[in-house]
């Protein structure tokens, strides 16, 4: 069983108030992903997030390639963390942890997702592909946050994508 872990950090010259009113709506993840990714919101973004919220979406990672995702919503410490988690999905693992942390002028985000495809070995052979769709949609997010809320000047922000 092979695992990989995606761990990105992003500055933000914004409140950690206002990063968790955006972050933590489920509806503003279309705001935040490629158009060509097809991304829509089917049921259970409704309400304000809280732990055990089902969240459904229609998602094409890949062109050609539609499926529906259902997320949980497994933790939430008001303005401070949440987890998501596949319960359905393209993934046989998808374990992400977002955090919200305060720094001097702004916040920094970071998320850490642990994942795991599916079909074993064939799977690992597809690892590059899925690899590269993932740092494209993270330099996306990213650059959709800073044209939304700006940057904090002389902070990198950090994507790393490794098997673990």
């Amino acid at each position: 069983m092979r695992l990989y872990q995606l761990h990105s950090k992003q500055t933000l010259p914004i409140s950690a108030e206002k990063a968790w009113d955006f972050l933590s709506s489920p509806k503003n993840l279309s705001v935040i992903t490629p158009d060509h990714m097809g991304f829509n919101i089917l049921a259970g973004a409704d309400r304000p997030m809280f732990p055990g919220q089902i969240i459904q979406y229609k998602v094409s990672p890949f062109p050609g390639f539609t499926t529906k995702w259902v997320s949980e919503i497994t933790h939430v410490e008001q303005g401070a963390y949440f987890v998501d988690e596949q319960r359905f999905g393209p993934y046989s693992l998808w374990h992400h942890k977002h955090f919200i942390n305060p720094i001097p002028n702004g916040v920094e985000m970071e998320d850490v997702i642990d994942l795991k495809l599916p079909f074993g070995f064939l799977g690992q052979m597809v690892y590059p592909l899925v690899r590269k769709q993932l740092v494209s949609i993270f330099k996306y997010r990213e650059k959709k946050l800073t044209e939304l809320f700006g940057k904090i000047d002389g902070i990198p922000n950090s994507l790393i994508l490794k098997a673990i």
